[in-house]
């Protein structure tokens, strides 16, 4: 995407929604990091409590719905900040936008930051705001991305620099809605995505504790679907898009798995959860 990463292991959005830790992202051994969800307007998110701890099965079930401080915070970070290694931006929608208005929170979001992000990740797959997944569907993405395509050009003329876009995308998708996604994808010319976020699907879990609590899992049990997810999707895009792989990474293993399957890059934050920051070393390694 025009960017040098120093290495291929990055900080997945959700750590750090704010930019309040960059000084100590950039200092870990990571080769990237992804800041947010950020949306325009700074929002508490859902109500607690909305994070839930599986340790027998090294999950996390999330409910948190984009609590972030806004975008003009977010920006303000970035601008004092000396960084050391790319920093993507992942913005989203406030939970009172209509979803047929979402275009402009993401506008609004990208305008603020694009001058001063790597990349930027539209999120569109999070499970935690109502109606967001419907911006996957035919009903919804091409005209999404044609907005965002739009804004996106002007802000490239005005800058003098095309910042590279990409979507971040769910695990549960039909795979024969897949095909259609991709075309539409590349219609649009996205330079990347992120498989995946989180799974709504408890199933994946050991416990039917949480079959009734709202939220999507990460951590091991999303693995093999989303290095599922990597290899289809990239049997189907074109070899120059990027696929950054994300969902269950928490062992040199499960790294190789889904750069087997054709990711480019990785992405961490549950693992570092059951894991700490000697699981950085051991992937790098």
């Amino acid at each position: 995407m025009g960017i040098k990463f120093p290495g291929k292991l990055g900080l997945a959005a959700g750590f750090d929604k704010n930019g309040d830790y960059l000084n100590f992202s950039n200092n870990i051994g990571l080769g990237f990091i992804e800041l947010g969800t950020v949306t325009p307007r700074a929002q508490y998110g859902n109500k607690k409590p909305r994070v839930y701890r599986i340790s027998d099965d090294l999950a996390i079930v999330n409910h948190l719905g984009f609590n972030n401080k806004g975008v003009l915070y977010l920006k303000n970070k970035l601008a004092s900040f000396e960084r050391k290694i790319p920093i993507g931006v992942n913005i989203g929608k406030n939970a009172s936008t209509d979803i047929h208005s979402a275009h402009e929170d993401y506008c609004n979001c990208m305008r603020e930051i694009y001058d001063l992000s790597d990349y930027i990740t539209l999120n569109i797959s999070s499970p935690n705001t109502l109606e967001l997944r419907e911006l996957h569907t035919r009903k919804y993405l091409d005209d999404f991305l044609s907005n965002i395509k739009r804004s996106h050009d002007l802000l490239a003329k005005t800058y003098k620099k095309s910042i590279p876009i990409l979507l971040k995308i769910s695990p549960d998708h039909d795979e024969n809605k897949i095909e259609e996604l991709c075309k539409t994808i590349e219609s649009h010319e996205i330079q990347g995505i992120i498989l995946t976020n989180t799974s709504v699907d408890k199933s994946l879990l050991s416990t039917r504790k949480y079959d009734y609590t709202d939220g999507g899992v990460s951590g091991l049990p999303l693995s093999n679907k989303s290095t599922r997810m990597i290899k289809i999707f990239r049997n189907i895009l074109h070899k120059d898009t990027v696929i950054i792989g994300c969902g269950g990474i928490l062992s040199k293993s499960t790294a190789d798995e889904k750069l087997s399957a054709g990711a480019n890059l990785l992405q961490v934050y549950t693992g570092l959860v059951y894991k700490g920051l000697k699981l950085i070393k051991n992937i790098n390694n």
